[in-house]
């Protein structure tokens, strides 16, 4: 807890492009979070480099990705954005950590099972204990909630495991992490299988809208959007390709999918996709506006990573002289 708010920790990967369900699922609905929560947003760097990348590309990346938090309307005074890599607690309390997870553990991860599979020639030691890194990101900060999807409860289970087991030897050290119940964010689903989430990783360029689509790339791919032969507009399971196209007009409108069906009670696919696509277009174009003014502005983003990498720093060195006096480490002489 700080200053009588609990905390919260979340971050992003700098690999890829944030999709329209990045934004829809978690950005909006980040917005407002600091007047109850002390908010951490990191840019989690260190994560990417389990899969090989082109560095001059993730530092552009990383840049992009802190920049497109700002531009979502996350204020950097009220909230701590700052790169995993630049706060060096993040990598100690891991190497700590990894000394009281257990191989078996590691095993059952299903994120490690399936990325080994994408990966076969890269299968790496990073790779098998990121789920180590991901529980000091969390515990560096004595987080309280952690927005999670149901592909990433797994992770925050380790987590709490691994503070249990630390507090079980060491004293009340870490804060058990629960997961962020909030205002549910649009689950947008890929446009082209609307059985999986819309996913930056698809190899499918017309599955996934980006933020950073420009207006004509945004239309045709809602254009092509997958539906079906039925050729009613109703927010049905029956319908999966229907009901993700309701959903992405109900969140960029701010209406209820029961509005939507009225709305467009007794007409095509045709005329509801280019509604579809003129709604992102409202959403996207103010916030590509603002990520062109903000990159423009290279003093300013350069103050924000170091105002906030000092400020992230500090709660994670807190927590970290804590974990390092109990389990033994040497006082540091200043």
């Amino acid at each position: 807890m700080i200053d009588n708010k609990k905390v919260l920790f979340s971050g992003m990967q700098a690999t890829g492009n944030l999709t329209l369900g990045n934004y829809l699922g978690a950005l909006k609905n980040w917005v407002t979070l600091h007047d109850e929560y002390e908010c951490f947003y990191s840019v989690v760097d260190m994560h990417s480099i389990t899969v090989r990348q082109d560095p001059a590309v993730l530092r552009k990346r990383a840049r992009a990705l802190l920049t497109l938090y700002i531009a979502a309307g996350l204020d950097p005074e009220k909230n701590c954005i700052y790169y995993q890599s630049h706060v060096s607690g993040h990598a100690e309390l891991a190497w700590i950590l990894n000394c009281f997870t257990y191989m078996g553990e590691l095993s059952r991860m299903t994120q490690f099972k399936d990325k080994a599979a994408k990966h076969a020639d890269n299968i790496n030691a990073g790779l098998f204990t990121y789920p180590v890194l991901m529980a000091a990101d969390i515990l560096l900060y004595q987080t309280d909630v952690v927005p999670v999807g149901i592909d990433q409860m797994q992770h925050l289970e380790i987590t709490r495991d691994i503070a249990q087991r630390f507090n079980g030897i060491y004293g009340d050290v870490f804060t058990i992490p629960e997961a962020y119940i909030g205002k549910t964010g649009a689950k947008i689903m890929s446009l082209q299988d609307p059985t999986k989430k819309m996913s930056k990783s698809d190899e499918n360029v017309n599955a996934s809208i980006y933020l950073m689509d420009d207006p004509d790339a945004i239309r045709r791919k809602c254009k092509r959007a997958v539906t079906d032969s039925l050729g009613e507009i109703r927010y049905s399971d029956e319908q999966p390709g229907v009901k993700n196209l309701i959903s992405i007009y109900s969140a960029c409108l701010n209406k209820t999918p029961e509005e939507v069906e009225r709305e467009f009670a007794g007409r095509g696919y045709g005329e509801f996709k280019e509604a579809v696509g003129e709604a992102v277009v409202s959403v996207l174009e103010p916030l590509q506006k603002r990520v062109h003014e903000l990159e423009k502005d290279k003093s300013y983003i350069d103050g924000i990573i170091k105002n906030n990498a000092e400020k992230a720093t500090y709660y994670a060195q807190k927590t970290l002289r804590k974990v390092q006096r109990k389990i033994g480490f040497p006082d540091r002489i200043r």
